[in-house]
């Protein structure tokens, strides 16, 4: 068995327009198709690289048997530009700091409240390096 690269990654919504909204309009990604059921609109895929997609589906309610997600993370290439476009269009983002694993990150919520960490990598970064990642929370 070979994996080739994250498909998807499955979020809950409480409000689709509002989450569709954030993804498209504050993070400037691409809505791929929608999910359809009893001729409403259920879901959809956001674009998020290549062929990899954030699948989202409505939830009316978090539940502990059916969490929104920890958090997802989206790689960028300029996170200072990212956070200030981010920041323009009135979304809170944390400030930037540097992982333990030496990448630059910065975090979001989504309107569902799923939380989103923004980063950089460097020629540093453990993902590219394989160096231990020393944690300390």
């Amino acid at each position: 068995m070979m994996i080739k690269q994250v498909a998807h990654i499955c979020i809950g919504s409480t409000d689709l327009e509002k989450t569709s909204q954030f993804y498209t309009e504050v993070l400037g990604m691409e809505r791929g198709f929608d999910f359809i059921k009893n001729d409403a609109l259920y879901g959809f895929y956001i674009k998020a690289g290549e062929n990899t997609y954030i699948e989202v589906f409505t939830q009316d309610e978090v539940k502990a048997e059916r969490p929104l997600l920890q958090h997802l993370c989206l790689e960028v290439e300029d996170l200072k530009a990212v956070v200030a476009e981010i920041e323009a269009k009135g979304v809170a983002v944390t400030p930037i700091k540097q992982g333990a694993d030496q990448s630059w990150q910065a975090w979001i919520t989504d309107p569902s409240g799923v939380r989103i960490e923004l980063m950089e990598y460097t020629l540093e970064s453990s993902q590219f390096t394989g160096n231990p990642c020393i944690v300390t929370w």
